[in-house]
C-alpha cells in the first residue's frame, strides 16, 4: 500500500478495557490539520477490525493494526517495536503520541531507537515550509513557544484534551503491520487489578469542562460546592494542590505542575488565588472563570472572565441559574 506524501503517523492508545482512548479523537484531528493521518492501533486481533473502524470514524484515511506482540505482559517495549515498524512502512511527515504516562514513554524511547527530535506536550501543532512545527505554553503558561525539527520526522507527543479539531469521518482502510520484536529489555506485569470507579462526572484529564476548588473553600464539607457546581455543568472536578493538600479532595483530582495538566473549553475556579504552579496545568484552557474574593488574586490576570466576590454567595446563585436554565 502508498502513502500520502504528507502521512501523520498516530499512535492510539487503547485502554486496558479494549477501547480507543479519549486522546484518539485530538490527536486524529490534530494529525489531519497537518496532513493525512495514518493511524497505528495495537491490540488483540478480536478488536482490531472493530477498532479499525473507530478509528476511522475519527478521521484515519488509513489504520494500521498488529497484535499485542507481548504488550500485555511486557511494559513498552512491544508497542515501540510496533511504531517502529509502522515508521518504516508509512514514512511519516511526523510522529503523534498522547501525552499520557504511557505514550510519554514510547515516545522517548522509540525517539532515542530512531534518533528523531521529540517535542512534548505540545498543545498545538502546525505546518510550515520546513516541515511540523510543535506549539508549546511553557513556564506555567507565561510563555508560548515552538519548536520544530531540523531534520527527520519529529515525534510530538499531544496534551489530552488541548486540540479542539476534529477530523472528518473517512472510509475504513485496514493494513496488518508485520512487527519483528526488538528483544529490547523490558519490565514485566505480573499481574494488575483494575479500579472500578462509578461516576456520572467526566474524566478531569481530556474533560471539555472543568471545575476546580481551592483553599479559599474552607474546608472538605464546603469542598462540595465545586461538586454541586460541577454537575450543573455537567464537568470534571479539579482542585489546586493547596486544596488536596489540606485534604478537601483526593490527589488525582489535582491540577497543576505536579498534578494533571487540562486544557478544557471551560475552566472554572473557585476560590482559587493561581500560583504559578496551579497555572501551569490549565492555562491553556480555552475560556477561564475565576470567583474569588480577592481582587488582587493573580488568577485574575489570566481569566477571561471574574467575579470578585464570596463565592459561596455567588455560587450557589451560579447554580440556580444554571438549574432555571434547564427547566
Amino acid at each position: 500500500m502508498a502513502f500520502a506524501d504528507d502521512s501523520i503517523l498516530v499512535l492510539l492508545d487503547v485502554l486496558p478495557t479494549g477501547e480507543l482512548a479519549k486522546s484518539s479523537a485530538g490527536l486524529l484531528g490534530a494529525a489531519a490539520g497537518v496532513g493525512t493521518p495514518v493511524a497505528l492501533v495495537v491490540v488483540a486481533e478480536e478488536r482490531q477490525q472493530a477498532l479499525a473502524a473507530d478509528a476511522a470514524a475519527l478521521g484515519a484515511a488509513t489504520v494500521l493494526v498488529t497484535g499485542l506482540g507481548g504488550a500485555d505482559t511486557a511494559l513498552t517495549v512491544p508497542l515501540v517495536d510496533a511504531l517502529a515498524a509502522a515508521a518504516d512502512l508509512v514514512r511519516p511527515d511526523a510522529v503523534f503520541v498522547s501525552n499520557s504516562v504511557e505514550g510519554r514513554d514510547i515516545a522517548g524511547r522509540f525517539a532515542a531507537r530512531a534518533n528523531l527530535a521529540i517535542a512534548v506536550d505540545a498543545v498545538g501543532v502546525s505546518r510550515d515550509d520546513e516541515g511540523i512545527v510543535a506549539h508549546h505554553s511553557v513556564y506555567g503558561g507565561a510563555y508560548n513557544v515552538e519548536s520544530a525539527a531540523t531534520f527527520g520526522a519529529p515525534v510530538i507527543t499531544v496534551r489530552q484534551g488541548a486540540v479542539e479539531a476534529r477530523a472528518d469521518a473517512q472510509p475504513v482502510v485496514v493494513e496488518e503491520l508485520a512487527v519483528t520484536a526488538s528483544g529490547a529489555p523490558a519490565a514485566a506485569i505480573e499481574g494488575f487489578d483494575a479500579v472500578v470507579t462509578t461516576s456520572s462526572r467526566p474524566e478531569l484529564r481530556g474533560a471539555a469542562k472543568v471545575v476546580s476548588g481551592g483553599r479559599g473553600l474552607g474546608s472538605e464539607e464546603k469542598f462540595a460546592l465545586v461538586e454541586q457546581l460541577a454537575d450543573a455543568l455537567g464537568a470534571a472536578v479539579g482542585a489546586s494542590r493547596a486544596a488536596v493538600d489540606a485534604g478537601y479532595i483526593p490527589y488525582a483530582h489535582q491540577v497543576g505542575q505536579t498534578g494533571v495538566s487540562v486544557a478544557p473549553q471551560l475552566y472554572v475556579a473557585l476560590g482559587i488565588s493561581g500560583a504559578i504552579q496551579h497555572k501551569a496545568g490549565m492555562q491553556t484552557a480555552k475560556t477561564i472563570v475565576a470567583i474569588n474574593k480577592d481582587g488582587d488574586a493573580p488568577i485574575f490576570d489570566i481569566a477571561d472572565f471574574g467575579v470578585v466576590g464570596d463565592l459561596f454567595t455567588v455560587v450557589p446563585q451560579l447554580i440556580a441559574a444554571l438549574e432555571a436554565k434547564k427547566a
